[in-house]
């Protein structure tokens, strides 16, 4: 009897400790990229918290379930309540949480990001349909005043269909998403859209077009520059270059990815990034895509 008792009162203790770390929920970290704009991370792609004199925007919420870990960061640098929110673009890891925020809050993306989200199970129900963006633009669009404001920008297909390149002028930082995630080969979701053919068209319209920027949020990297985004694009348009040049040869796309034989300052460029993407899968998407 003794034996049961004391195995009852362990089980009730590990429920409690097991209670007690779900209730701790994800643990986020935040740092200063510069004045009022902060980069959160963890729990998927990277989050940016812009303090204006209306409130805080954010721009991306993350995995499922990491809102709370997003404003318990946002608290140890303001008491001022989340506005408006930013989706760069579809993916889960991206606007997983968005339904974790106290409305009212204006969600803001590209009209093809909206489509795209529209079909993600979250947003499918009365409720949750509630969280999709109430305000989208096509080209360009301009949010709030003075060095409060938000310039939105959008070059066409790349990491989907929906990529939102978001611009705080007055401190020259841009958050990318993950139209540059990384250094590397990117992840090209052709299912939402996305152009392995148009990437580097995409990428480097946006570096000739956008001026004052000299700091990058990129989705999933530590911050970067402005010269690293353009860098990215021109990996990118040799990329496509050499692809090509190996489908005109009359190579598999997996031989081209083989050959690239690319500049070595990409030396330092992942050519694969575990399960998710590597030059042989891009290359697949590029033939597929130059043969329709």
């Amino acid at each position: 009897m003794k034996r049961i008792v004391v195995l009852g009162v362990l089980v009730v203790a590990a429920v409690v400790v097991v209670a007690a770390l779900t209730a701790q929920g994800n643990v986020a970290e935040i740092a200063q990229v510069k004045d009022n704009l902060y980069v959160i991370t963890g729990g998927g792609g990277n989050t940016a918290a812009f303090v204006t004199d209306g409130g805080v925007v954010v721009v991306d919420t993350k995995n499922p379930e990491w809102g709370n870990a997003i404003l318990d960061k946002i608290k140890t640098v303001t008491d001022k309540r989340v506005t408006m929110i930013i989706n760069t673009h579809t993916h889960g890891d991206h606007v997983g949480s968005n339904i974790d925020f106290t409305l009212p809050i204006e969600f803001v993306a590209h009209a093809n990001t909206k489509t795209n989200m529209e079909r993600m199970e979250p947003f499918q129900s009365t409720s949750g349909r509630r969280y999709l963006p109430s305000r989208t633009y096509e080209n360009r669009l301009s949010l709030l005043d003075g060095d409060d404001r938000i310039d939105l920008y959008y070059f066409g297909q790349g990491h989907t269909s929906g990529d939102t390149i978001v611009v705080f002028p007055s401190l020259g930082v841009a958050h990318t998403g993950d139209l540059f995630a990384w250094k590397g080969v990117p992840y090209i979701d052709v299912n939402n859209g996305g152009s392995g053919v148009s990437y580097p068209r995409t990428v480097l319209a946006a570096a000739d077009t956008i001026q004052g920027v000299d700091t990058v949020i990129p989705g999933h990297s530590p911050v970067m520059t402005w010269a690293d985004f353009r860098e990215f694009g021109e990996f990118n348009r040799d990329f496509l270059i050499a692809v090509e040049r190996g489908m005109k040869e009359g190579k598999t796309a997996a031989a081209a990815a083989t050959a690239l034989n690319l500049p070595a300052r990409y030396a330092n460029y992942a050519m694969s990034r575990g399960t998710l993407t590597s030059a042989e899968q891009n290359a697949e998407k590029i033939y597929a895509e130059l043969s329709r």
